[in-house]
């Protein structure tokens, strides 16, 4: 079968990686090609696009760079009408995938499936018209959705469960590097407690997250007893952080992401896939995030975002879990007080995290995810051939 598989971020890449691997496992002839980045090339996919010539986010830098996105659009269209693949996988990225599913349904190309569906119950709630009429299956990695898309959309999903679940699992099950060896290899002393900063994915996101985080450690640990370790992004330069790190004294780690929480003592985390990961290595955490016009914003939230909280833990716990300090809330002395009881081994705070990781972890069910959905999508493409 020929599988044409569009992810636009790196998390997208990761989970998409996974999922062809699984894929593959169910139908070792299969072909892949599609939009992507280097881990679904390194599992064999033909990549025609880097999601980095096309990451582009918010109203402005989308403006100044629509030339590129059309482009990218028209060549993933050109590509998809002349391979004829057996289906399309979408992998969140939902300005850009809904409308390739569009476009596909409307030339009656093949099936559409949505791994990792866009989160309209956060905003753009109307995208419920789009997915019903040109996706196939939604295949949902966060249990809340289910109730979600059926109760109030009468939309049915399936629950494939959660690949950072998979993810994470997978790195723990081989012992992950000693302490004293992750240190020494990255310029840390073993002896004094890690402060994980994990600052976004895009240029613009750590621009305006890490100065702040920087300072909020410097205000909660005066005494420098702790260290700071930032995680840089899949494919970052590290140009991008170099800024950001002549007054500080911090380690940046590129491609050790795991490893790093692995050993952290508490992290301040941008919202996203990160969130869900930090919690599930067992780390306290501030969830942070900064947006222009901080007070403005938070003013007009209820108006625009349609649930209670932005991480993906508090969201599956379905209670704050985790502090989240966003737009006007996120200043360094805000988040400062916040941290500083999480770096006391025994404060109730830390304890009451740890607590809410539990319950998460239960709601997460069982590992498996892009296996699950790799049987989902060969189960349905079995029925739709022999309708």
């Amino acid at each position: 079968m020929r599988y044409f598989i569009i992810a636009g971020e790196a998390s997208g890449d990761l989970h998409a990686s996974l999922l062809i691997r699984a894929l593959r496992q169910n139908d070792p002839e299969a072909e892949f090609r599609g939009f992507g980045g280097d881990l679904m090339a390194a599992e064999g996919m033909t990549l025609l696009r880097h999601y980095r010539s096309l990451a582009f986010m918010g109203f402005v830098q989308v403006a100044l760079h629509l030339p590129d996105i059309l482009r990218g659009m028209a060549e993933c269209r050109r590509a998809i009408e002349e391979w004829r693949p057996t289906c399309v996988i979408l992998v969140d990225y939902p300005g850009f995938n809904l409308r390739i599913a569009r476009w596909v349904k409307r030339h009656n190309i093949c099936p559409v499936f949505y791994y990792i569906a866009p989160k309209i119950w956060a905003w753009k709630e109307g995208r419920i018209d789009a997915i019903r009429d040109n996706v196939d299956r939604v295949l949902s990695i966060l249990p809340f959705e289910t109730e979600y898309f059926e109760h109030r959309h009468h939309y049915p999903v399936s629950y494939v469960g959660n690949p950072s679940f998979d993810e994470v699992e997978a790195f723990l099950a081989t012992p992950p590097p000693s302490r004293t060896d992750f240190c020494h290899a990255h310029r840390l002393d073993p002896s004094r407690p890690i402060v994980a900063l994990l600052a976004g994915s895009r240029r613009s996101e750590i621009a305006a997250n890490l100065p702040p985080m920087l300072r909020a450690v410097r205000l909660a640990d005066p005494d420098g007893r702790c260290q700071i370790a930032v995680a840089a992004a899949p494919g970052t330069a590290p140009e991008t952080y170099a800024p950001h790190l002549h007054q500080t004294p911090a380690v940046l780690l590129r491609d050790a992401t795991f490893p790093l929480l692995a050993h952290a003592h508490a992290a301040l985390v941008t919202s996203g896939t990160a969130t869900l990961e930090t919690a599930l290595f067992g780390v306290p955490q501030i969830v942070c995030y900064h947006l222009r016009g901080g007070r403005l914003v938070n003013l007009l939230r209820p108006y625009f975002l349609k649930c209670r909280f932005i991480s993906l833990v508090n969201l599956i716990a379905d209670r704050e879990v985790v502090p989240e300090l966003i737009a006007a809330d996120m200043h360094p002395t805000h988040i400062a007080r916040r941290l500083a009881p999480l770096l006391t081994d025994d404060s109730p705070e830390r304890d009451d995290q740890l607590r809410g990781y539990a319950l998460l972890r239960h709601r997460l069910g069982q590992t498996g995810a892009p296996r699950h959905a790799a049987d989902e999508i060969a189960r349905r493409l079995k029925q739709a051939d022999e309708a």
